[in-house]
């Protein structure tokens, strides 16, 4: 982009302080307003044709003792899962070596537990250094941590710690018993202090009303600092999980997420993440155009299946899109 392209950045406030009703507003705005305002804000900080690109693995796989209405890797549903042990150290820099190999820039690694052993960090350090050593940025989610293990993680060199919030606090319960939304920000109240990059978003179509997706993006947007990724999944539905069979969300709805989530943190990458399986390519390039601006790249997103990395290529020329890491915060 020239400099006769991009609009002057004092243009846009960064704001900690929005109020549910601004919120609510924004989601309510005709279609063509809320994506031209969201495009116009995106355009300050970031490129509108690059998109960054991340690759997610599960490197421990079911037998979790939470009971997410939505994960078909807790031990209390059937969803036809196999349990798999934490992987080796050198599979898991094969696969980030690959992913590498197909464009992305970061490599994010999941583990299905509650909250890890102090044993399991030493293993995941070794992961991320190893990541690290072959030129990726570096992202794990393992659940809720400890003082000690959020440290050990930042003087391994990690970059990110993804531990999304779901939903709004009220509609949470109906979602998760096992822990506690306050649960949840402690983690990333941890994180954030030890200096490592948050990644924490929420998922849509759970069943939840407006105002729960507006109080999520509300407690997102008020977190004393953004979260630097912010990833905007749609459910997917698992047989034998809970939430199998709920009204399926408005495509536009979710747009119309995307885009508020991009007014209310400017600087952020905010991830177009689960779901895209279901997604068109027309469905994608809304999104897109509504500032998301990140995506997760492969055939699997931990348990779920994901478009393959050539259709992506594909979607990314006939958009005339790029794939990058840049901004111009």
């Amino acid at each position: 982009m020239s400099a006769s392209q991009k609009p002057l950045e004092s243009a846009v406030t960064i704001r900690n302080d929005w109020q549910l009703h601004e919120v609510e507003a924004l989601l309510a705005l005709p279609f063509n307003d809320l994506i031209f305002q969201a495009q116009s804000v995106h355009r300050v900080y970031f490129d509108p044709n690059e998109i960054q690109v991340s690759s997610l693995l599960s490197i421990k796989t079911g037998s979790c003792s939470e009971d997410c209405g939505y994960c078909p890797q807790s031990a209390r549903y059937d969803s036809d899962l196999n349990p798999e042990a934490l992987m080796p150290v050198d599979a898991v820099l094969k696969a980030a070596q690959q992913a590498k190999e197909q464009g992305a820039s970061r490599f994010c690694m999941g583990a299905a537990w509650r909250s890890p052993k102090d044993r399991d960090i030493e293993r995941v350090v070794e992961m991320v250094q190893g990541v690290k050593a072959l030129g990726m940025e570096t992202c794990v989610t393992l659940g809720m941590l400890s003082d000690k293990q959020t440290q050990a993680l930042k003087d391994g060199g990690l970059d990110y710690y993804n531990h999304n919030l779901d939903t709004s606090e009220e509609y949470y319960s109906e979602i998760i018993t096992t822990r506690t939304y306050q649960d949840r920000l402690d983690t990333l109240e941890r994180v954030r202090d030890a200096g490592i990059n948050v990644c924490c978003g929420g998922i849509v179509g759970m069943g939840e009303s407006t105002v729960d997706r507006a109080k999520l993006l509300l407690q997102l947007a008020n977190m004393p600092k953004h979260p630097e990724s912010v990833p905007i999944n749609m459910l997917v539905q698992v047989e034998g999980t809970p939430l199998h069979g709920v009204e399926a969300l408005d495509p536009i709805v979710f747009v119309r997420t995307i885009a508020v989530a991009r007014i209310l943190m400017p600087q952020s990458r905010v991830r177009l993440s689960a779901g895209r399986k279901a997604m068109g390519d027309e469905m994608q390039a809304l999104c897109f155009l509504a500032g998301a601006n990140s995506i997760f790249y492969g055939d699997k997103l931990l348990t779920t299946d994901n478009p393959m990395t050539n259709h992506d290529q594909q979607l990314f020329e006939r958009l005339g899109v790029k794939m990058g890491g840049s901004s111009y915060a």
